[in-house]
């Protein structure tokens, strides 16, 4: 199997691995998800029905209003929270939804993770390292 290595930053420390849920949409935390399940409900997300409970989530970044740490914060209350989460672009919603959700956080790759990885590859996050290890699965 073909693994590939990403270097990148820690926003918040900690090892985790399990499988990609991809996308190329921003996600909204307030009136984007139901933190209670981890599903994607926003009507015209690219994800909308699927659960980031238990993934990688792999994501260019957050969008919306404050809310998002909190609803991300109930996610993890509600044990629905990703194990992991891989974003390109940081900003102080997603800084503190990262650190209010507990789970390992990395951005700032020597390559796109949205160009990388796809849903369902394994992926093992080292987020105190920076280090991203992607097992592609097989097509």
């Amino acid at each position: 199997m073909k693994k590939i290595v990403l270097r990148g930053r820690k926003v918040v420390g900690g090892c985790a691995e399990g499988e990609a849920l991809v996308t190329t949409h921003r996600i909204s935390g307030w009136g984007g998800i139901d933190p209670r399940t981890g599903i994607i409900i926003e009507t015209r997300h690219e994800l909308r029905g699927q659960s980031f409970k238990g993934k990688v989530l792999v994501f260019p970044g957050a969008k919306g209003s404050s809310g998002w740490s909190s609803q991300f914060h109930i996610a993890r209350l509600a044990g629905a929270a990703p194990l992991a989460m891989l974003f390109n672009e940081m900003t102080t919603k997603i800084a503190l939804g990262a650190v209010v959700t507990h789970a390992p956080a990395v951005t700032d790759f020597d390559q796109d993770p949205l160009q990388v990885i796809a849903t369902g590859d394994w992926v093992r996050v080292d987020a105190d390292n920076g280090i991203v290890e992607v097992t592609k699965k097989s097509r």
